[in-house]
């Protein structure tokens, strides 16, 4: 298959070489052309609109802001060639993706939401969680690459809108993971009970779960490389209280667990792992930073 890949950053550095080696042509387009240096076997495009030549795209770019940018201000979707196919994998808002819906149905394209669960090192080996949403006939036409890029694709209705939610909510109970730990952590520790301790008891019980059990690690050993960087995790919170609020939603939890990744941004982590929040407003040794 001819795919187009528009954003390469550190996760489409991990999926492309799969693409690659399952037989699939990729042509791919960077802000930075950078980022494509390590990428072989790849067509590099001088523009992103050229990517809409291919039937099928997959876009991976950081935010709204550059999808703005280099979709929809460039008009990159009025040059698509008939029946292209738009893969979203990136994190993006409910508002951003109904719009993105409506131009690709004034242009007659058909639209995909994709987003994925799992971090680079999961990707470079070809385990993702893949949230899908759209037209279930294009899903079933693009589905062999989902099986090169993930180990389970999750249908999740016909409006792209709806994967997209849901890995934003994702996002946000993940984000709220990593608080529960820091306290729960912090109370063990006033009472003499280490956090290497009480972790492991209840990420191999009660939470014995992926995400419990990295980010319950990276506290232990105060380990903050990324993974997801501390930025992009704050921009999916905030994203989450965008649409809470257009819904007149209240979602409490998520206000504090933003308050203290703040807080760590205004520190200078933000390149860090999204859990290194987790130091904020306790004594710390020193994380290994």
């Amino acid at each position: 298959m001819n795919i187009g890949f528009v954003g390469v950053g550190s996760m489409g550095q991990a999926m492309i070489p799969l693409l690659v080696q399952a037989g699939h042509r990729v042509s791919a387009w960077n802000r930075s052309a950078d980022a494509l240096c390590g990428l072989s076997e790849i067509d590099v495009l001088a523009c992103a609109a050229t990517a809409f030549q291919q039937p099928v795209v997959i876009s991976m770019l950081a935010d709204d802001t550059a999808v703005h940018e280099v979709l929809l201000e460039s008009a990159a979707l009025k040059t698509a060639c008939a029946g292209c196919i738009h893969i979203v994998m990136s994190t993006l808002s409910p508002a951003l993706m109904e719009q993105l819906q409506k131009e690709h149905d004034e242009a007659g394209l058909m639209l995909i939401a994709a987003p994925v669960f799992g971090i680079p090192a999961v990707a470079a080996k070809g385990v993702l969680n893949i949230l899908a949403a759209g037209p279930e006939a294009a899903i079933d036409r693009v589905q062999p690459l989902f099986e090169v890029l993930g180990k389970k694709t999750w249908r999740l209705g016909n409006q792209p809108v709806q994967a997209c939610i849901a890995k934003i909510a994702g996002n946000m109970m993940i984000a709220q993971a990593i608080e529960s730990l820091a306290e729960a952590s912090l109370l063990a520790e006033q009472y003499g009970l280490g956090a290497s301790a009480f972790i492991e008891v209840v990420t191999q019980t009660l939470f014995a779960c992926p995400s419990y059990q990295r980010y319950g690690q990276n506290i232990v050993t105060d380990h903050y490389e990324p993974g997801f960087k501390l930025s992009l995790g704050l921009k999916d919170v905030n994203l989450a209280l965008q649409a809470a609020e257009g819904r007149g939603v209240s979602l409490p939890a998520a206000r504090v667990v933003r308050s203290r990744m703040e807080a760590a941004v205004a520190d200078g982590l933000g390149n860090k792992d999204w859990s290194v929040f987790s130091i904020m407003g306790k004594p710390h040794s020193g994380a290994n930073f």
